[in-house]
């Protein structure tokens, strides 16, 4: 009972969203939490809104991971505005204000919001996720190289804490990089402990979310993978270190794909989908034209839509709103505004000779042809794209890859297409279609709608 009402508070949550200005976008709370006892981790990702491999590593960890003993807590996020506009920090830096921040500071209330969750008495410890310049050294070799540099290092602040709860950091990091260490792409890329020794004077480091987890009681440390290294694997090496030092305290997850450079660069390109409006539409954006035009949104209402993920962001701008994935620019929708018809859940279709029965707001893959069979003329079928002389309601027609005009594809490469129903004006809701050489032949597909990827627990911490 409570794995199911915490499943429909996150669903509850990401439908709630409206889309609002890049200054206003708020950070999101998961919850990856297991019945056994054990410790609550807090990771944060994206303090500095210029280091992918932190928040992507962390995003992951929210769509792709269970947790089987203790709790883990997630903030992919925290300063989501400087992510969208690919900034260290629009408004300065976030990672210097938890010394002081004024009331006036655009950043003051996601400060104050990250505050709370830390002295929150469950959590017991906390990792903020950064992306560092080089490789850190003990002793300087090269500019590249050296105690300057913050790259593949895990940052302490002193060796033993004032705290109740592993007080003993230093000697659990370096338990954590040996198992880290196992795992090297290359030896450059071994990791270190770096003590920043904040306490005896550094003036810098004692204005960090870090120092701050401290002088509250919570053991806190940073994960640096480095700048010079690909996003892929930067994200890598965070989910890397991150799984060692869970080991090391006693937390025990699962993940749903293999741990290599290569798979995390595809789980980071995949899974980028929004669905609109209780799940009237879908769109998959992963390879979106940089503009979409004749959206069907409903009139007079706000825009509701539930992302896959927590690093899409949708804010207005002019007439229309512009979509981002973390740092990327994906696309931008052109809106026509509709009354909403409830009446259709889902539609008959025809996938390459196999009848089907497809809900609205889900993508289907096809081979060679599709046709959609409503049941009652009240529904008039539009596929973007296609046109028949004399044809005005397309349902029963029998549609091919190449009668559908590739310059009206949701994606760059021409593979993916609307299929949109209405009920006189009313918009009635949406299928995607994929025309792919991958389905098997004489098998149905079944059609995908936007979920988490599984098996996961999410919530949303309310405010």
């Amino acid at each position: 009972m409570q794995r199911l009402l915490t499943t429909i508070l996150m669903l509850l949550s990401f439908a709630a969203q409206a889309a609002k200005t890049e200054s206003s976008l708020e950070f999101t709370i998961h919850k990856l939490e297991s019945d056994r006892e054990g410790p609550t981790v807090l990771v944060v990702g994206g303090i500095q809104g210029d280091e992918p491999g932190g928040f992507h590593a962390a995003s992951l960890l929210v769509t792709h991971y269970k947790v089987t003993q203790g709790n883990v807590w997630i903030v992919p996020n925290l300063n989501f505005t400087s992510i969208v506009q690919r900034s260290r920090g629009v408004h300065g830096d976030m990672n210097r204000k938890f010394a002081e921040v004024g009331k006036n500071d655009p950043d003051y209330e996601a400060v104050q919001r990250i505050k709370a969750l830390i002295r929150n008495p469950k959590v017991d410890f906390i990792f903020n996720m950064h992306d560092g310049s080089g490789f850190y050294r003990e002793k300087h070799t090269d500019w590249l190289h050296s105690p300057k540099r913050w790259g593949q290092s895990i940052i302490i602040d002193q060796e033993k804490l004032a705290v109740e709860r592993y007080a003993n950091v230093g000697e659990l990091s370096r338990q954590a990089i040996t198992k880290i260490n196992q795992h090297l792409l290359d030896e450059e890329h071994t990791y270190h402990v770096k003590n920043t020794r904040t306490r005896e004077g550094d003036m810098e480091m004692a204005k960090t979310l870090t120092y701050f987890a401290i002088n509250n009681g919570k053991a806190a440390v940073g994960l640096e993978a480095s700048k010079t290294l690909s996003t892929a694997k930067r994200a890598y090496y965070h989910l890397n270190a991150l799984e060692a030092y869970f080991e090391t305290l006693g937390i025990k997850l699962e993940r749903n794909f293999e741990l290599s450079p290569k798979v995390v660069k595809r789980k980071i390109d995949e899974n980028i989908q929004i669905a609109f409006y209780e799940n009237k539409m879908l769109l998959d954006i992963a390879k979106a034209r940089s503009k979409i035009g004749y959206v069907p949104l409903q009139k007079d209402a706000a825009l509701d839509f539930r992302p896959s993920n927590p690093l899409i962001a949708i804010t207005k701008k002019g007439k229309g709103y512009k979509i981002n994935y973390g740092n990327r620019n994906l696309t931008f929708l052109h809106p026509q505004f509709f009354d909403y018809d409830h009446s259709l859940d889902s539609i008959a279709m025809e996938v390459d000779g196999i009848p089907q029965d497809v809900a609205v707001g889900s993508l289907v893959e096809v081979k060679e042809n599709f046709l959609v069979k409503p049941e009652t003329d009240d529904y008039r079928v539009n596929i973007i794209g296609w046109t028949k002389k004399g044809i005005k309601n397309e349902a029963w027609q029998k549609i091919s890859k190449g009668s559908i005009a590739k310059r009206f594809s949701v994606d760059k490469n021409g593979e993916l297409f609307r299929v949109e129903v209405y009920r006189e004006e009313k918009f009635s809701g949406m299928i995607l279609v994929r025309f792919t050489e991958e389905v098997a032949d004489n098998k149905p597909n079944a059609p995908q709608a936007l979920q988490p990827a599984q098996p996961i627990s999410l919530a949303a911490l309310s405010r």
